[in-house]
């Protein structure tokens, strides 16, 4: 990147180069706590795809053949080139994002490191079937196998960390890669662009700007052998539409609308601190965020009073504040998305905390609690994206899954009970690829994310995230061949 007339210009990286748009085109990247324009980015079109899935190509002859200890010891250089250059990601990532610089140090960066880490052993220890004699006369084996080139496309709400949850498992399996950051925050993702072209072979990443129009010719393109996406379950359906033309694999983890089922016995007030902590961190912008509280109907004025004084305890602000909990939203669309949920809030419902645009510069929301909501209203059923958390009751166990199960996304959960029988049904019962109990949020490297429903299908992070991004192949030798 460069910096020229107070503009930072941001370019490709291609076969291990940085690049303008092969058509000069750019776009604007904008800082959300201030509004302002600040850097532009490429607008890539066909050609700069086709050149990148190109770079991608020509690579994976050699890295799809290189040893498991080759392919970790590059993740590990990988991994301590961005821990050497940590304070320079984080002023990256939080000017693109707004992202408070003291959440983004200890709560992100890190947890980028360890994940390259870990998928750099985990590339060493991929388990199979032993080799045998199925067949008299016969030994079979299996190998597994990267899956190629593959298509990627990353969100803005954490676009360093997506971008390693993406990369970290296809590279440790021998994949090259193309992958497009979301148009608003391509900064970090490039950045690392930059930083693996410095321990990666040329091609092996490639990272390319652009609008939703470079998404469509990145995932429809006929080179790549899959595509991944986390994003919103419009853009992961058109992703499978795309993908179903040429039959390549698909790895989608989108929306989430997660219920909290907060029963009577529950420790109230450390429910409600750790479920606006989960609710409101990178202002509510997390698929797997704490924002459909279902509490028992006996404890909902206390609940509901602990959760509101927890909310005006989360305040929003600039980045450099060491006292904020959380930024700004993304951008203009989004703040007019969340505002319009608050404007269209049906006269049952009440806001007991927040509900408010913060100032007139800048994209930032208050806090919000939103209680007397219903199952069938439109801030329970769709995803708000924002600082936002509505509450519910219920009268008993079941009608508490029922209400938790009734929404069309089923990527996280958590149930909060002193009751260990209870929290193993519902845990079981709840129709959700994570379940926490008596937590929200915290996630593991070894551990697999990933949803249900409307949320996708495949995971991220863990060995079965690994495993996404390989093939299997049967082989078969005669004895007396």
């Amino acid at each position: 990147m460069s910096q020229t007339a107070d503009l930072i210009e941001l370019r490709n990286v291609i076969g291990g180069a940085e690049r303008p748009a092969a058509d000069g085109r750019t776009t604007s990247v904008v800082d959300p706590s201030t509004g302002q324009e600040y850097a532009r980015a490429p607008l890539s079109g066909t050609q700069d795809v086709d050149a990148a899935y190109g770079a991608a190509s020509e690579a994976f002859v050699g890295w799809g053949r290189t040893t498991p200890a080759e392919r970790q010891l590059a993740l590990l250089r990988l991994a301590d080139a961005i821990e050497q250059r940590a304070d320079e990601f984080v002023a990256v990532e939080s000017r693109n994002t707004g992202k408070p610089l003291h959440l983004t140090a200890t709560d992100e960066v890190p947890p980028c490191v360890d994940q390259l880490r870990f998928f750099a052993g985990a590339a060493r220890v991929l388990d199979g079937l032993s080799a045998g004699e199925y067949m008299a006369g016969h030994t079979s084996w299996v190998r597994r196998e990267p899956v190629g080139v593959v298509g990627q496309v990353t969100p803005w709400n954490y676009p360093l960390m997506m971008a390693i949850w993406k990369i970290a498992p296809a590279l440790a399996a021998g994949n090259t890669i193309v992958l497009k950051p979301s148009d608003t925050t391509p900064a970090s993702t490039l950045l690392l662009g930059k930083v693996a072209s410095e321990v990666l072979p040329p091609g092996v990443l490639n990272i390319v700007c652009g609008d939703r129009d470079t998404g469509r010719a990145l995932v429809s393109h006929q080179r790549p052998d899959m595509v991944a996406i986390t994003g919103s379950v419009r853009a992961g359906s058109q992703v499978a539409a795309a993908a179903a033309a040429n039959v390549k694999r698909v790895h989608l983890e989108l929306g989430g609308k997660a219920p909290v089922i907060v029963f009577a016995d529950a420790d109230l007030a450390a429910a409600a601190e750790g479920i606006a902590g989960a609710g409101y961190y990178n202002a509510g912008q997390d698929c797997t965020a704490a924002t459909r509280v279902l509490v028992h109907a006996s404890v909902h004025d206390d609940f509901v009073a602990a959760l509101a004084e927890a909310a005006r305890g989360q305040r929003t602000g600039v980045p450099d504040d060491p006292d904020v909990a959380f930024g700004p939203v993304n951008n203009a669309l989004q703040l007019d998305r969340v505002t319009g949920f608050l404007d269209r809030l049906p006269d049952h419902a009440s806001v007991v905390a927040g509900g408010h645009r913060v100032g007139d510069v800048g994209y930032f929301v208050e806090a919000t609690v939103v209680a007397g909501l219903k199952q069938d209203d439109e801030a329970v059923q769709d995803e708000i994206f924002g600082p936002v958390i509505t509450v519910q009751t219920f009268t008993d166990e079941d009608e508490a899954i029922t209400l938790a199960n009734g929404v069309r996304y089923g990527l996280s959960s958590s149930v909060w009970t002193q009751n260990h029988g209870r929290a193993l049904r519902v845990s079981r019962a709840l129709d959700f690829g994570v379940v926490w109990i008596n937590t929200h949020i915290p996630f593991v490297a070894e551990m697999p994310h990933g949803g249900f429903k409307h949320s996708g299908y495949g995971k991220d992070l863990s060995m079965y995230g690994f495993e996404d991004y390989t093939r299997i192949k049967h082989v078969m030798s005669a004895f007396d061949a």
